[in-house]
């Protein structure tokens, strides 16, 4: 019992401070001040450009066939630098980018929303506590956040909650069933689907494939069939009644994969589809005109003199669920990982995300693209 309201009176404490923090953010963005440099480290040192050798990270050539290219624009930046997000969901319309690293610390509670009819960032209630990679969708008229990291992208967290765009707060729901971070979620026929991840032990890391579905009406999780490889940082997204996992990491960014599984409710079965071109992980996935469109993600090889490549992907490929085939377009403007991505009308938007590989360095940068 003491534990427990030692817990208590800690959270409360380091929710208080959140609060009164993010107010003050919340009144700079809505007045529109934004900081001028587009990055940012973990060491809380602005940077207005990077470094020859960071950019020499980033990667451009898809070898899937052109499709149409596109093209990328700019648009209002994020308030400030964030990265390790994991995700970012639309809900009215808006785009919600929750938690993350961002002014020196990994376990922060921002809450931006973004209106694309102003082009302008405005700050809500932020997560009743910060943490970094939560999985979030939005579903009802609801947004979650789910899981996530208090470290840097270690100890996993079972905490859930549920944002209501009416009074602009959150309360919390049932608790995971395991602690992960870096999960993905997916709401589909009213549910909401938690699918693979990292948890505990946090000396390990380890990537599952535990797959819980969320009961709004209950309350409740419950036990689906696990992912067929375990891992983390994948995109997912609902599309025709199936749920579709793509990409992702083994363990850590040494490890991508190019997987594509795809999820059966009715026969609470997998399949296998169509692997993405580019392995990847920490990158954003959204479906657009009826096409999966993948950007961004991260990777780290060695060569056979253990010399480190470091490779940041810019590459925007998208999967036709119809024919099971990719294609490629215009490769992004800034590539970047570790991002928030959206569908909003005839728009992909990219906001924030890490410039190098790691998650030593977060931006600001915010893009679009859209295929005309």
């Amino acid at each position: 019992m003491t534990t427990n309201l030692s817990r208590r009176t800690a959270i409360q404490a380091f929710t208080a401070s959140i609060v009164t923090g993010a107010l003050a953010g919340r009144a700079l963005a809505q007045q529109g001040h934004f900081h001028g440099a587009p990055f940012s480290t973990l060491s809380g040192t602005t940077v207005e450009e990077l470094a020859p050798h960071q950019i020499g990270q980033r990667q451009l050539e898809s070898p899937a066939p052109k499709g149409p290219q596109g093209r990328w624009e700019a648009r209002t930046a994020l308030p400030l630098p964030r990265s390790e997000m994991a995700w970012a969901t639309a809900l009215n319309g808006r785009m919600h980018v929750v938690g993350g690293y961002g002014e020196g610390a990994v376990n922060r509670a921002y809450h931006h929303v973004y209106d694309p009819q102003e082009d302008r960032w405005s700050m809500l209630a932020p997560l009743p506590r910060g943490a970094n990679h939560v999985a979030v969708v939005a579903d009802g008229g609801r947004l979650y956040a789910l899981g996530g990291f208090l470290e840097q992208n270690r100890t996993p967290d079972d905490n859930a909650f549920i944002y209501d765009l009416k009074t602009d707060s959150w309360r919390p729901i049932a608790r995971l069933s395991r602690e992960r971070g870096a999960a993905s979620a997916v709401a589909l026929d009213g549910k909401i689907h938690l699918i693979g991840g990292a948890a505990l032990p946090t000396q390990e890391r380890a990537s599952i494939g535990w797959h819980e579905v969320y009961d709004p009406g209950a309350d409740r999780w419950e036990m689906r069939k696990p992912l067929p490889a375990a891992r983390d940082h994948a995109g997912a997204v609902a599309y025709g009644g199936r749920i579709h996992v793509i990409g992702g990491r083994f363990n850590t960014f040494e490890y991508n994969t190019d997987r594509h599984d795809v999820y059966h409710p009715d026969r609470d079965s997998w399949a296998s589809a169509a692997p993405i071109p580019t392995g990847r992980s920490g990158h954003g996935l959204v479906i657009y005109r009826g096409r999966f469109f993948a950007m961004g993600g991260e990777q780290r090889d060695f060569d056979r003199n253990w010399q480190q490549h470091d490779k940041v992907f810019g590459q925007l490929e998208s999967y036709d669920p119809t024919s099971d085939t990719w294609q490629s377009h215009a490769p992004m403007t800034t590539p970047r990982h570790g991002l928030g991505a959206v569908a909003l009308g005839d728009w992909i938007h990219v906001a924030g995300g890490g410039p190098v590989v790691g998650g030593g360095m977060q931006s600001s940068i915010h893009e679009a693209f859209t295929l005309g």
